[in-house]
């Protein structure tokens, strides 16, 4: 029987170990997804005062209810925690109530053996009925001990009937929970088919204006195929610029080493083969690009949006807009702002090492040790090649997008020649 007690007492344990260890995680993702969810609401607040239905709406709108998806789904995770807490309670308070009931019924034996036994003649009689003195002392200790263990049971009893009034109290609570927890879940569930509704309407629209945005989107991959080319030429002088000062800065050092050897009478000395590589990872390995590439390594998740007010209107890598034939391959992120003019800033120090002007679109590239970070689609631009600049310094500003309905920055990443997609590098 403890055995057995033991066994259930730890299984509870463990039980409310692992809900609490799920819960604590629970609650963190819930808080991190009411702060996107905040977020979102804002920036859809922002593209929603455009006349017209654009992709930087239907996106916002995805994000959101992806967002809305995963919070739903959170609620979904609590409702079988508190589903789980209120199965471990109920056992507990079952198996409280058997133990009470196995209190009760010895406890009734007792108290019937001892209204049987109740004459002090019995109990003297008892005793004195003994062998021998020792004898009568044990019977007296016995009648000692036997009158505690009723008196223990009296006491675990009242235990036992404490403890399953707070169960029930705790049951009531978490009932309580689950009711509060289910209305939440319908009221998500309900904004969310909103959400869906308000999509579908965007969708409509947009897929109204297809050929319009088959054109726009025409003209977009064209920029980009551009852009790839300008990017790759500027990439290609900074990397050849960087191996001709590694070069440089080998031959000076081996010259200086040469001196030195003469210098120490040491000229006839067989001279040491080097067997040290260069490293490979980079042609940009100066001290000063390792510690700046590592710093902003370091920084990923953390880097600030190159505009503020912008919203994500295509993703990086390819994309489709739902209920139409437009697709795409983005090189980067479509950012986009309620109004042109908007100012464009560095996520990172860095160098600038390029300032193009393709038509009228401006691009400007800074280096940041071996990453690339590139904003194009610039009205004007107030650096130049050589400026060094620092983290959120103002670069230029955002040209207007082709419907006329705000602006429109195109952000890239690059490590050396390797694409990257910029959003998981942005602050969140």
């Amino acid at each position: 029987m403890k055995k057995i007690l033991v066994t259930t007492l730890f299984s509870f344990f463990t039980l409310f170990l692992f809900a609490q260890q799920d819960r604590a995680a629970m609650e963190l993702e819930r808080a991190q997804l009411q702060k996107e969810i905040s977020a979102i609401k804002g920036d859809y607040s922002k593209v929603k005062k455009q006349k017209q239905a654009t992709l930087a709406q239907l996106n916002v709108l995805l994000h959101r209810m992806d967002l809305q998806d995963k919070y739903i789904g959170n609620i979904n995770k609590e409702l079988n925690i508190i589903g789980n807490d209120i199965y471990t309670k109920t056992l507990e308070i079952n198996h409280l109530q058997r133990e009470l009931d196995t209190l009760k019924a010895q406890y009734a034996r007792s108290v019937v053996y001892a209204y049987k036994n109740r004459s002090t003649y019995d109990y003297l009689n008892f005793i004195f009925s003994a062998n021998n003195f020792n004898d009568a002392l044990k019977r007296i200790a016995y009648l000692k001990k036997y009158r505690q263990y009723r008196e223990q049971q009296a006491r675990e009893i009242v235990e036992t009937q404490h403890r399953i009034l707070d169960n029930k109290q705790q049951l009531l609570g978490k009932q309580k929970e689950k009711n509060v927890a289910l209305k939440n879940q319908k009221e998500q569930l309900e904004e969310l088919e909103a959400q869906k509704k308000e999509k579908d309407k965007v969708v409509s629209e947009l897929k109204f204006k297809e050929k319009e945005l088959n054109k726009q989107l025409a003209l977009k991959n064209k920029r980009d195929k551009e852009l790839k080319n300008a990017i790759a030429a500027m990439l290609r002088r900074e990397i050849e610029a960087a191996r001709k000062r590694a070069a440089a800065e080998a031959a000076a050092a081996k010259a200086k080493e040469n001196a030195t050897t003469n210098n120490s009478n040491t000229a006839t000395a067989t001279p040491k083969k080097t067997t040290a590589k260069p490293k490979e990872y980079s042609v940009f390995n100066t001290d000063k690009d390792i510690a700046l590439s590592s710093n902003f390594s370091n920084n990923r998740g953390r880097l600030p949006w190159p505009v503020d007010n912008g919203v994500v209107c295509i993703h990086y890598g390819h994309y489709n807009v739902p209920g139409t034939k437009v697709s795409g391959d983005n090189p980067g992120i479509t950012l986009c702002t309620p109004s042109a003019g908007a100012t464009v800033k560095a996520v990172f120090d860095g160098e600038v090492t390029a300032v193009t002007n393709e038509g009228d679109i401006m691009t400007v590239m800074i280096r940041h040790g071996k990453y690339f970070t590139i904003y194009s689609n610039l009205s004007s631009a107030n650096v130049n090649r050589g400026d060094n600049v620092r983290t959120g310094q103002s670069i230029g500003r955002v040209a207007e997008d082709d419907d006329g309905s705000g602006g429109k920055l195109e952000f890239l990443m690059m490590q050396e020649y390797t694409k990257l997609n910029p959003e998981p590098w942005l602050r969140r």
